[in-house]
């Protein structure tokens, strides 16, 4: 390689215009941010690290306690940080556990939503399934948002992001709503069985 291609190729990192790795944003809530935790056990760590030899980075920005309202305020400024070619698109269970208006639960996915196909990212949209004590009606209605958001922007979609550790009570945390780290890599199988294609698209 001659020293005119070896000046190319260092102008590039110092102006910073090389090729980076695609980021995966994954975007929720406490079930995403690790709370509870301690660093590096969430799933989105184990991520991370799953993915380490695929030249792709995993953001996470989930906040706990964030809702659908929360979130929508601040993805504009999200996505213009980190320009995501992927994002894990994972709230609502806050709304659902507080009894939010699930219109408007659907109104603010259905707007992130669509902001981030406008920057051309691609989405896995994830759902929760909520305890059966918020009554039959109301926890059908709140999984129905989901499946509608998923057919109407044609975007995969996992039922619960828990699938694998909802029924398994030791997997929780003394409040039963936040898992443990032992459930986080069954968390992640979960994740990873919708994200995989994503990555490597046919």
């Amino acid at each position: 390689m001659g020293w005119k291609n070896l000046l190319v190729i260092g102008w590039l990192f110092i102006t910073g215009t090389a090729h980076a790795a695609p980021v995966i944003l994954v975007y929720g809530d406490s079930l995403s941010a690790g709370y509870g935790l301690t660093a590096h056990q969430a799933w989105p760590d184990l991520l991370q690290q799953r993915l380490a030899t695929k030249n792709w980075q995993v953001v996470n920005a989930s906040i706990s306690g964030e809702t659908t309202a929360g979130g929508l305020s601040r993805l504009p400024s999200t996505l213009a940080q980190h320009h995501p070619k992927i994002v894990i698109l994972a709230l609502g269970a806050n709304d659902g556990l507080r009894g939010l208006p699930l219109d408007a639960m659907y109104g603010n996915l259905n707007n992130m939503m669509q902001q981030i196909k406008q920057k051309g990212a691609t989405i896995l949209l994830v759902g929760i399934h909520l305890p059966p004590n918020y009554g039959i009606a109301y926890t059908e209605k709140f999984q129905q948002v989901y499946t509608k958001l998923a057919r109407q922007h044609h975007v995969t979609y996992i039922p619960s992001l828990l699938a694998k550790v909802e029924n398994k009570r030791e997997l929780f945390q003394a409040d039963s709503l936040h898992p443990i780290a032992a459930a986080e890599p069954l968390i992640l199988d979960t994740v990873l069985a919708k994200l995989s294609p994503l990555l490597n698209p046919t």
